[in-house]
C-alpha cells in the first residue's frame, strides 16, 4: 500500500448526524451503506451515533445496521446498561465515546465496559488535566480530542495541540481526533454550511497525522506545532512510499505504525469532502 493509503486506512469515522452536516438518520444510514461499497471504502471507519438514537437508527437501517461498524456517543454513565443490551444483540459496537474528566467516573465507566470495546474519553486539548490522562492510561482507555467546532474559540491552538500529543505519547495513550478536520491541510473555511457563516482557520488531518508521527518517533512539541501551523501545500512532498514536510520524512511503514499505535481515527461529518480535497491536491 502507498503511504497515503496507509494514512487513510479506516481513518474517517463518519459522523454525519452532527454539525455542520446535521443529516437526518435516513440519509446518514444510506450514505454509510454506499460508502462501504464505494471505491474509497478502505478509508471508512465506524458510523458514529448517539446511544439514545439507536432505536431510531434500527427503524431506518433495518438489518443493515448489523453490518455497520459502530461508535456510540454516551452522554451519561447510566446509559451503559443500554449499551450492554445492544452488545448482547450482536451489533458491531467497536467503540464508545464519553465526555468526562472526573477521575472517579473514568475509573467506574472503564470497569463496566467489555475489553473488546474501545473507550474514548473526551478531554480538553487546551487544558489537558494530567491526572485525567493518567486515569485514562491506567484504565487502558483512549482519548478523544476535539479539534474544532462552529466558532473560532472551539479550535485549539497548534501549540496546545502539540503539547497534548506529547503528553499522550509519554503515557502511550492512543487517541481519536474529531470536529473541524474536514480538510487535509490547515486552511481557511466557513465554520458552518450557512451562507452567512463566519470563516476561520481549521486544522488539517494530514498536518495532525504528521505531527503525531513526529511526536510518536521522538520529536518535540515545538516542531510538531510548526507542522500543525503549516498552510503551504508546497511544504509537503508526497511519493508512493514517503510523505515529507520540509526536512522531516516518514515512510509508509512508519505512518502505518502511527495509525495502529497512536492516532487511531478522525471523526468527520463528511466522508467525501476530505477525499475530494486530497484529489484536488493530486495526492489521491
Amino acid at each position: 500500500m502507498t503511504v497515503i493509503a496507509k494514512l487513510l486506512d479506516g481513518l474517517f469515522d463518519y459522523a454525519g448526524l452532527y454539525p455542520p452536516a446535521g443529516l437526518e438518520m435516513q440519509a446518514l444510514a444510506r450514505n454509510y451503506h454506499n460508502y462501504r461499497h464505494g471505491r474509497h471504502a478502505y478509508a471508512l471507519g465506524r458510523l458514529v451515533i448517539d446511544l439514545n438514537r439507536m432505536e431510531e437508527s434500527r427503524k431506518v437501517a433495518g438489518e443493515c445496521l448489523r453490518k455497520f461498524r459502530l461508535s456510540l456517543i454516551i452522554t451519561a454513565p447510566q446509559d451503559l446498561d443500554g449499551l450492554h443490551r445492544l452488545l448482547d444483540e450482536g451489533l458491531k459496537i467497536e467503540a464508545v465515546e464519553i465526555k468526562t474528566e472526573t477521575l472517579s467516573e473514568i475509573e467506574r465507566i472503564a470497569r463496566r465496559l467489555p475489553v473488546e470495546v474501545s473507550t474514548y474519553f473526551e478531554v480538553a486539548v487546551a487544558a489537558g488535566d494530567a491526572k485525567a490522562l493518567d486515569a485514562i492510561c491506567a484504565a487502558g482507555a483512549q482519548v478523544k480530542l476535539r479539534m474544532g467546532g462552529l466558532v473560532a474559540d472551539a479550535f485549539p491552538s497548534p501549540r496546545a495541540t502539540a503539547g497534548m500529543l506529547q503528553a499522550l505519547a509519554e503515557r502511550h495513550v492512543m487517541f481519536k481526533a474529531t470536529a473541524g478536520l474536514h480538510h487535509p491541510l490547515r486552511s481557511r473555511h466557513p465554520y458552518t454550511n450557512a451562507p452567512d457563516s463566519a470563516v476561520g482557520v481549521m486544522h488539517g488531518f494530514v498536518n495532525l497525522c504528521c505531527a503525531a508521527a513526529l511526536i510518536h518517533f521522538g520529536g518535540d512539541a515545538i516542531d510538531a506545532a510548526l507542522i500543525l501551523e503549516e498552510t503551504d501545500p508546497h511544504a509537503w512532498k508526497l511519493s508512493t512510499e514517503t510523505i515529507a514536510w520540509r526536512d522531516f520524512r516518514w515512510t509508509a511503514f512508519q505512518i502505518e505504525e502511527v495509525r495502529q499505535e497512536f492516532l487511531r481515527c478522525v471523526g468527520s461529518c463528511s466522508f467525501t469532502g476530505p477525499l475530494v480535497d486530497l484529489e484536488t491536491l493530486g495526492w489521491l
